[in-house]
């Protein structure tokens, strides 16, 4: 049975305090997919160095550790690459308040941002929908938590969410040099 996304995100943020490492679930799956979005799949692992480097002080991840972002680091690819779109972020479970989901998606951008500058730092090759959809997620990045429960405001979220992973997956199709789903032309969301 795969695990949800509000799994990975509660199994992953209880490993990384258990080894003392203070990003969340959300920052880590977000740097995690900038860095394989931006760039041709590696074989390599590189990906796991750079985010020790970020994260972790450059230390070695533990072996348990290193075990569970090879499975996240493989969810996360398997859903960019899936032709239907159902790439999604690790995020807290819905059931949880709009305010942490919403500073957890605000992480997840800023982390994004971070990986995907690891390897793409000028975006003069990118699309010109790419390069706002960037430039959008450095905004969304930014956004207050300060956020009324009510319907609005969960559907407000919703749509910057789907945004969001629209935009990742835009990165990995424009950039991973291996395109598989094609992002349909009408499914601009702003």
């Amino acid at each position: 049975m795969t695990k949800t996304p509000s799994k990975w995100f509660e199994q992953l943020n209880r490993q990384l305090q258990e080894h003392e490492i203070i990003v969340s679930a959300a920052e880590v799956h977000g740097m995690l997919t900038g860095l394989v979005a931006s760039c041709k799949p590696s074989e390599q692992r590189e990906w796991l160095v750079v985010l020790a480097d970020l994260i972790n002080e450059g230390h070695k991840f533990a072996d348990k550790l290193i075990a569970s972002l090879d499975q996240l680091h493989e969810f996360t690819l398997e859903g960019l690459r899936c032709p239907d779109l159902s790439f999604q972020m690790v995020l807290p479970s819905d059931d949880e308040p709009l305010a942490d989901r919403l500073a957890s998606l605000t992480e997840w951008a800023q982390c994004f941002l971070v990986g995907f500058g690891i390897h793409q730092q000028n975006l003069a090759k990118a699309s010109p929908d790419l390069q706002e959809a960037i430039q959008d997620m450095a905004e969304i990045s930014r956004l207050s938590t300060d956020v009324v429960a009510n319907d609005e405001d969960e559907r407000a979220f919703y749509e910057v969410s789907e945004y969001v992973r629209i935009t990742a997956i835009m990165c990995f199709n424009e950039l991973s040099e291996h395109p598989i789903a094609k992002v349909p032309e009408n499914s601009t969301l702003h």
